[in-house]
């Protein structure tokens, strides 16, 4: 998996003085993950790894005893990591703030976040009431430090915060839960869960006129997962017939919208080739939807842009799985 590192961004205040890597005083057998760089001066305290297990991400307040009001279900590579600074010249909010920056420096997209600093605040994210609520929907298998620092005395001990992001990216998306206290005058603990929901595998799963609606109404486009060709060819795969079946109903159900049928490809051979490709992959699903399903060719107008249009990096294997595509694009 190849993805860039969320470097902790310094703050001058913070750049002003030198702080300690830390990193000898991680518990043995840890590692970091590579998503996310620690602050520094943290050490890494207790960490779990689960290649597939369920995750209730909190997305909003509590609304009720213990409970989140806004819930997102998912599952996927879970990884927890406990760390602890210990040093008075840090604050839980400052190390919370320099999470919060780098995760938006890194086009995450910030759930909810929050540094409550009132007990009405409690409820809110980041407050003391979400993070019980938070660690109750995902209970964690440690003991002795982390869970005395993090879930137990709470009514004694300081403040607290807490980010929710999330980063779709060509594996899979990516969400990041970083929970931060200041268990006490001098030390500092954060709790960060990283969770990896494994990209589907293309091709298997073909739209229907339901979903390609909603596409077209929020974005003005959509792309036409369940649409595959024979490798490197324009050839459709009889698979493909589902998801054509699909358009055309579709299409029969709003008479008045034309369409372009735009292709895309990656990146790896020369330009031209991949613009002919996609053009022809775009022309092939325009005469299988007008031969075979009784389209008016006057409603829809093939395009290849080749690799002009990436949605993710060209990079990896799958970043360019996923800017293989076509695209049913309002005109």
């Amino acid at each position: 998996m190849n993805f860039a590192a969320v470097r902790i961004l310094c703050l001058a205040a913070i750049l002003a003085a030198p702080v300690a890597t830390g990193y000898a005083a991680d518990v043995e057998g840890v590692q970091e993950h590579p998503m996310i760089e620690r602050y520094p001066g943290q050490d890494i305290r207790w960490q779990k790894i689960e290649n597939h297990m369920p995750y209730k991400v909190p997305a909003g307040p509590v609304s009720g005893y213990r409970a989140v009001g806004e819930v997102i279900e998912t599952a996927g590579r879970v990884t927890r990591t406990f760390y602890v600074y210990e040093g008075a010249d840090r604050t839980h909010t400052e190390i919370w703030k320099n999470y919060s920056d780098a995760l938006k420096e890194a086009g995450f997209e910030i759930i909810g976040e929050g540094a409550p600093t009132t007990r009405p605040g409690r409820s809110e994210i980041g407050g003391r009431a979400w993070l019980e609520a938070a660690f109750g929907m995902n209970p964690w298998s440690a003991q002795g430090e982390p869970v005395n620092m993090m879930t137990a005395g709470t009514s004694t001990q300081g403040d607290s915060a807490a980010i929710v992001a999330k980063k779709d990216r060509a594996a899979g998306t990516a969400y990041v839960v970083v929970t931060v206290e200041q268990h006490s005058a001098d030390t500092v603990a954060s709790l960060i869960d990283i969770v990896e929901v494994e990209a589907a595998e293309t091709g298997l799963v073909s739209v229907d006129a339901e979903a390609i609606g909603k596409g077209i109404a929020e974005k003005g486009r959509v792309v036409l997962d369940g649409v595959v060709f024979e490798f490197d060819k324009a050839t459709l795969k009889p698979e493909s017939q589902e998801t054509l079946s699909a358009i055309a109903s579709y299409l029969a159900a709003n008479p008045d919208l034309d369409f372009y049928v735009v292709g895309h490809t990656d990146q790896v051979g020369t330009f031209a080739y991949n613009q002919n490709l996609s053009a022809d992959r775009a022309a092939a699903v325009v005469e299988a939807l007008t031969r075979d399903h009784g389209v008016a060719s006057g409603r829809l107008e093939p395009h290849g842009v080749g690799p002009l249009s990436p949605v993710y990096s060209n990079g990896t294997d799958a970043g360019r799985e996923q800017n293989r595509r076509v695209e049913l694009v309002e005109r």
